[in-house]
C-alpha cells in the first residue's frame, strides 16, 4: 500500500475548493517535501483525494487521506496494447464488439427486441471505436506543427483548464477534470489548440490519471523540443463517485514537472498562474 504526499499541488488544489488564501505555512511545508524531492510524478508519486488538512499545534495534519492498492499503480508509462491490436480495421473492430455487447446485455436480462435497446449493441461499438477509445490507435495522433518563437517570447506559457474526458481502466467509467499546461520556448512554439489535441488525444482511451499525466507531459516535450514542461491533471472518478465508496466530494490530483519547473521557484509561478484568483 502506498500514501500520497505530493503536497505542493495539494495545498494549492485544496486552498483553491476551500476558497481560502495559501497560508505561509503550506509554503514552507511544501518547500520542504519539494526539496526532499517528493512532488512529482516522475519519482513516483501520486496523489489522491485529500478531503481535509488542518493546523494542530503548529503543524499540517491530514485528517483523511485515501491509500490505493498495488494494482491502481501503474507500471509503464505506455497503455498497455497488444501488438497485433490493429491487425484488424475499426469495421470489423466495431462488428465484434456489437456482438460481445448483445451478449452483455442479455446476460444481464434486458430485451433486445425493445425498440429503445435495440440499436444500442452497434451505438456501444461505434463509440469505443470511433470516439471515447479513438486514442489507442496511433493513427489518430494529432499532427503537431511548429513555428519560429519570432515574438521572442522567453518566459512562461501556460494553458490552463484544458478539458479531461477520460475513462478508468479499471471499471471503464469516466474520468472528468482539467488539465492545466506550461512550458518554456526552446526557439519554437506551437498553435494553442495543439496542447487541447495532444490531452484529448490520450485521454481517449482506458486510462490510469498518473499515467495520462506522464503520458502527456512526455509527448509535450517531444513535441516542443524541450524538456521545460509542466503538466497538472485534477480529475474526478466516477468509479469512486458511482460505485464503490460512492464518494462525490473527492477529487484526484496528479502532476508532472520537468526542466525548469523542477526548480522551486518557477513551480510556484506556474501553480500561481493556475490557481490563484480562483
Amino acid at each position: 500500500m502506498q500514501h500520497i504526499i505530493q503536497l505542493c499541488d495539494c495545498f494549492y488544489f485544496t486552498t483553491k475548493k476551500l476558497k481560502c488564501k495559501f497560508p505561509d505555512i503550506f509554503f514552507k511545508v511544501y518547500k520542504y517535501f519539494a526539496d526532499m524531492k517528493l512532488f512529482s510524478v516522475r519519482q513516483g508519486f501520486i496523489i489522491k483525494s485529500i478531503k481535509d488538512i488542518k493546523m494542530r499545534d503548529g503543524q499540517v495534519r491530514f485528517t483523511e487521506m485515501e491509500e490505493i492498492g498495488d494494482n491502481h499503480i501503474p507500471t509503464s508509462i505506455e497503455t498497455p496494447i497488444r501488438s497485433d491490436a490493429f491487425e484488424i480495421d475499426d469495421d470489423l473492430k466495431i462488428e465484434l464488439i456489437e456482438k460481445k455487447f448483445k451478449d452483455i446485455m442479455e446476460v444481464l436480462g434486458l430485451d433486445l427486441t425493445d425498440d429503445s435497446l435495440k440499436d444500442t449493441p452497434k451505438r456501444v461499438a461505434k463509440m469505443y471505436v470511433k470516439e471515447i477509445f479513438s486514442g489507442l490507435n496511433p493513427g489518430n495522433k494529432p499532427a503537431i506543427t511548429l513555428f519560429d518563437n519570432r515574438y521572442r517570447y522567453n518566459e512562461m506559457l501556460v494553458e490552463k483548464e484544458v478539458t479531461v474526458y477520460s475513462y478508468c481502466e479499471h471499471h471503464f467509467v469516466p474520468i472528468i477534470g482539467k488539465a492545466h499546461v506550461g512550458y518554456f520556448s526552446n526557439g519554437k512554439v506551437v498553435g494553442l489548440s495543439k496542447i487541447n489535441r495532444i490531452v484529448q488525444y490520450f485521454s481517449k482511451r482506458p486510462q490510469v490519471q498518473e499515467r495520462l499525466t506522464v503520458q502527456i507531459a512526455e509527448e509535450l516535450k517531444k513535441a516542443l523540443q524541450t524538456e521545460d514542461v509542466a503538466v497538472i491533471i485534477e480529475a474526478d472518478h466516477l468509479c469512486v463517485a458511482s460505485r464503490g465508496v460512492k464518494d462525490i466530494n473527492s477529487s484526484t490530483v496528479t502532476s508532472s514537472y520537468h526542466g525548469k519547473f523542477l526548480n522551486n521557484n518557477t513551480r510556484n509561478e506556474f501553480l500561481k498562474y493556475v490557481y490563484d484568483g480562483k
